[in-house]
């Protein structure tokens, strides 16, 4: 029997359409999807997993269920999910709990499903479901775990963390959290970060986050970027991609902020200019953050901002933009189009936060398109591959994929898209790998 709580089951058929846009356009996990269905790698095997509930997901997930994995599905940002997309995996046989606008208690309720479920292999996309597994085991009592009770029940947490083989993440938050875990001897489970990967960030990371940043930006405010000045806080893949398609929308000056000298000397040579966000908070139109860390945009930067700027967060968390702050600290407040609330400032200028400063490409747009989540996911499903075939052998420990596996997806990814590359003689592998020959 499925177990699920979704807005509308009503909405599957419109679901199942989507599903279906995205499939054609993912033919690298379709082909992982074929040789699961074939071999059932995952047969037996319980999954819980804390993604977006996109379309995109929707094919991963499927994948999933064709190698033979039962699938708990929670979201992974209370504002991500189609509605009519989860409607359509219920239809599937996917255990779902998840609908867009979840308040934080619905939200964690969410995450505690999918614990439930006492799983085999976590998969996460900003660390909640392994996150909250391993407070629930280590005794942590906040907002989260309270939450996530109320639907997971209570059980022998230790061991239950004990039994699960491994977990993914694919998100560079997510890795850094559990890098630090890791580090402070808490990790209590291998997890492989999906996020290292090639064929993950250098392509999800930039070229789908820079597209659908700008995506949910246009959607939410139907702005022109062409004449602004924009201010991308953060230069790592994610800030790449968003600067580079701000130029392309012909954005007049667009601005970085970091506190990596390497990558704002990178950000210079590729150039933009480079200054501090106290500085850049009077010139710019448009903000967009991009940094995984807290109040990179405060209250002292909104008070110096223009009359009418944008601010925006493309990071996974809304941690980014300080909107405590910005709540305490207006005259007024009001939702002057859907996912767009102006507040009018106590020095009378207003600034129009998106989304609530959450992640403003799957909270008003509908997230990375399928050709590059057509990578992303196929490191998904083959990593809980990986890991079962590596049961026992994997230690409580952050791992990358191994490389083989990451070309695999880009020769496939070649493949499907008509192209052909060179491949070395043997004259040249025994060059390139050997070390006698000198100048």
């Amino acid at each position: 029997m499925v177990e699920y709580k979704v807005r509308d089951a009503s909405l599957a058929a419109k679901g199942r359409l989507q599903v279906e846009w995205a499939e054609m356009h993912m033919p690298v996990l379709m082909s992982i999807r074929e040789r699961f269905s074939r071999e059932k790698p995952l047969k037996g095997v319980r999954i819980a997993a804390s993604l977006h509930v996109t379309k995109e997901t929707a094919v991963l997930v499927k994948t999933l269920a064709a190698g033979g994995a039962e699938v708990y599905l929670a979201p992974s940002n209370p504002l991500s999910t189609q509605d009519d997309v989860a409607a359509a995996l219920v239809e599937e046989g996917i255990h779902v709990y998840a609908w867009k606008g979840m308040s934080v208690r619905e939200y964690y309720n969410a995450i505690g499903f999918a614990i439930s479920s006492e799983p085999h292999i976590t998969l996460d996309d900003g660390g909640d479901v392994a996150g909250t597994l391993h407070k629930l085991a280590l005794g942590i009592s906040d907002e989260s775990t309270k939450y996530a009770l109320e639907t997971a029940g209570v059980r022998d947490y230790v061991k239950l963390v004990k039994s699960v083989l491994g977990g993914t993440e694919e998100t560079t938050t997510g890795v850094i959290r559990f890098r630090a875990m890791e580090r402070d001897g808490k990790l209590m489970y291998p997890i492989i970060a999906v996020n290292d990967s090639y064929t993950k960030y250098l392509f999800d990371n930039r070229y789908g986050t820079g597209q659908s940043t700008w995506d949910g930006v246009i959607r939410a405010t139907n702005v022109l970027v062409a004449g602004k000045v924009v201010v991308v806080a953060g230069y790592g893949w994610v800030g790449r991609g968003v600067a580079m398609r701000a130029r392309g929308l012909g954005a007049r000056r667009v601005i970085v902020t970091e506190v990596n000298p390497i990558r704002a000397l990178e950000a210079v040579f590729d150039g933009f200019e480079v200054m501090p966000m106290s500085e850049a908070a009077e010139l710019g139109d448009i903000f967009i953050t991009a940094t995984g860390d807290i109040r990179v945009i405060g209250l002292e930067h909104m008070l110096k901002m223009k009359n009418g700027a944008v601010l925006a967060n493309t990071g996974h968390f809304n941690v980014e933009i300080d909107v405590e702050a910005l709540e305490k600290n207006s005259i007024s407040k009001r939702e002057i189009r859907p996912f767009v609330v102006e507040y009018t400032l106590t020095n009378g200028r207003k600034v129009y936060l998106l989304a609530e400063g959450r992640l403003v490409n799957l909270s008003v747009a509908e997230g990375h398109p399928s050709e590059v989540m057509d990578m992303s996911f196929s490191n998904q499903a083959l990593a809980s591959e990986y890991i079962l075939r590596n049961a026992g052998r994997l230690q409580p420990r952050v791992y990358r994929l191994p490389q083989e596996i990451d070309e695999e997806i880009a020769r496939l990814k070649l493949a499907s898209m008509g192209i052909k590359i060179d491949t070395l003689t043997e004259e040249q592998a025994r060059y390139i790998s050997s070390w006698e020959s000198g100048t």
